[in-house]
């Protein structure tokens, strides 16, 4: 018998195991940047390019047509023009989420951070409510704060992506460490499947590529990539040739010809 769960997760995760997620919770703490103005417009463009799911807070998730693609519901928020922009509150309850027909609920969580005991008593909450109603939950979780050397310590986010599992999360997001080794043993140590963040605009389509295709051949399930996709110049064919490499197997210059950028 498949689980409501596991339906759920199929509408987010491909049959060969992978996924390609469009986060879009940037207009909160940011507002409307640049690629986020017309959402129903990048939505549609993401649909084209063949994403698999897109995490949008509640308010947008209300007024966007989000076609075939899965859809998760961003649950925690906070602003760049907070006292602290580490601390993440909780903004919507899983019923809520449930009525806008979400497939799975995501949580943000710093380690390291001021707030740190209280995002994880959060995030513990929240996957056990999830689980309560069969919907999958995503921990986007970073080792972020004062004693936090770097982002991309191994160390440090093998913790945070153990963290998260041991807190409940059906999938872990978090950053790539650099190179195939270090993250092999972030995937290793983590017995939920691991997506790599984008964060912020990477410099070269080419390095952006290059990041998923090592961390696919780490063992990661796929991507949860927003900016790098959608403030890009042609945000479907980014779309595409992200697919590509994680779906398909294509190297990093296979993917450039479809962004042009190889002959």
């Amino acid at each position: 018998m498949v689980s409501g769960k596991q339906k759920r997760l199929r509408r987010i995760f491909r049959e060969d195991g992978k996924t390609v997620i469009i986060p879009m919770d940037h207009g909160v703490t940011d507002g409307p940047i640049p690629g986020l103005v017309d959402m129903q417009s990048i939505v549609q463009k993401l649909i084209v390019g063949g994403a698999d799911a897109v995490v949008l807070h509640k308010g947008i998730a209300r007024n966007v047509d989000t076609g075939k693609l899965g859809l998760i519901i961003h649950a925690s928020a906070s602003t760049r023009f907070g006292p602290d922009s580490s601390r993440k509150v909780r903004v919507c309850s899983i019923d809520e989420a449930i009525r806008l027909g979400c497939d799975a609920v995501s949580m943000h969580v710093n380690i390291g951070a001021a707030q740190e005991p209280e995002m994880l008593m959060k995030l513990s909450a929240i996957t056990d409510e999830c689980d309560l109603w069969g919907i999958p939950s995503l921990a986007m979780i970073y080792p972020r704060g004062p004693s936090i050397k770097s982002e991309h310590d191994p160390e440090a986010v093998a913790h945070a992506a153990r963290l998260g599992a041991e807190l409940g999360a059906d999938v872990v997001k978090t950053n790539y460490t650099g190179d195939i080794d270090s993250f092999r043993k972030v995937v290793q140590g983590c017995p939920v499947p691991v997506v790599i963040a984008g964060g912020p605009r990477i410099a070269t389509v080419e390095n952006m590529l290059r990041m998923i295709h090592d961390a696919i051949e780490a063992g990661c399930a796929g991507v949860s990539i927003g900016r790098n996709v959608f403030q890009s110049t042609d945000p479907t064919k980014a779309t595409k040739a992200i697919v590509d490499i994680v779906h398909e197997g294509a190297s990093v210059n296979e993917s450039l010809r479809i962004l042009g950028e190889r002959s």
